[in-house]
């Protein structure tokens, strides 16, 4: 059994299609209103906040995979998650089970370095220590051996369905509504963008890999690293149509900080959008040189292709 917590959402669901794939059709569905995403999977409904549901949810689980989601509010943030993943620890221990944490990059500094798995941690802001310590507390169970882990890392994403980032409400979404595009600070800096079936695949992939397990891998990416500019002009070109953009200054935020919670809860983020941000998965592409990854080209296609089904 292999058991995804957070499942219903869009990380989780195309795990569990990735599962069902190519490793096996015995999946457990965990969320607090669990649905089944293949037509074999069971479901558990739990709140991973109580300790006796943790434990339930992950019973005969021979993997689980942590890709909780909260709302972005740092109170429910420090609140919460280090509370649900001391349960989730602590059953998997009790259970002899592994987890593979999936985890993204607030805890790196947010500079112009290029990141990659030894990148010492350098959080800026509140949500940024929370999984700082988060990750702390995975490492700390895989050094004193108590714990079989993974850490799966992963950058900011762009994909279809319901993929929650802000570059697919401030691009996609604007594409799909006929506005006028928005870049945060700047066009020209460079960025690393995971397409979020590739994060779930790979996510999978070194889930039942056991080599792969003690260590931190970052999800592949498209290497060209282009900037948002770029990758705009290529939008364009998919789309026959030319895009304009306007940059969203960070004065702008700052002062929707101040009559806004979402703004507030962004500006900690900001940093990243006025350097270059380049995320490297070496070490992903030279253990599993086979993965294919998909190209911003075949990425926004698929969008494009998506949103005319919907229609």
């Amino acid at each position: 059994m292999q058991t995804i917590l957070g499942a219903n959402g869009q990380i989780g669901e195309e795990i569990a299609r990735e599962l069902k794939r190519n490793f096996t059709s015995a999946i457990r569905i965990v969320s607090r209103n669990a649905k089944r995403v293949n037509e074999t999977d069971e479901v558990f409904s739990a709140d991973l906040c109580i300790p006796e549901e943790a434990i339930e949810a992950i019973k005969g689980s021979n993997i689980a995979y942590f890709t909780l989601g909260l709302p972005i509010s740092s109170i429910l943030w420090e609140e919460q998650f280090p509370l649900i993943l001391r349960n989730v620890i602590d059953a998997c221990k009790l259970h002899g089970t592994k987890l593979v944490f999936f985890d993204n990059t607030y805890m790196y500094p947010q500079n112009d370095q290029v990141l990659t798995e030894k990148t010492i941690f350098s959080p800026v802001g509140r949500k940024g220590k929370v999984r700082q310590l988060m990750a702390e507390m995975v490492l700390q169970e895989i050094e004193i051996g108590e714990l079989e882990a993974v850490i799966c890392r992963a950058p900011e994403f762009y994909g279809p369905n319901k993929t929650q980032s802000i570059t697919n409400t401030l691009l996609f979404k604007n594409i799909r509504e006929g506005k006028k595009l928005k870049v945060p600070l700047s066009a020209n800096k460079k960025r690393s963008l995971i397409w979020t079936p590739d994060a779930s695949r790979a996510t999978a992939l070194i889930g039942n890999t056991p080599d792969a397990f003690g260590q931190t891998w970052h999800l592949p990416v498209d290497t060209d690293h282009l900037t948002y500019g770029e990758f705009i002009n290529i939008a364009s070109t998919i789309y026959n149509q030319e895009f304009k953009y306007s940059i969203v200054p960070k004065l702008f935020f700052q002062i929707g900080a101040l009559f806004n919670k979402q703004f507030k809860e962004l500006i900690e983020l900001l940093p990243r959008y006025e350097y270059d941000n380049v995320f490297d998965d070496l070490k992903f592409r030279s253990r599993f040189p086979e993965f294919q990854v998909t190209s911003y080209k075949e990425g926004i296609n698929s969008i494009k292709n998506e949103v005319a089904r919907s229609k």
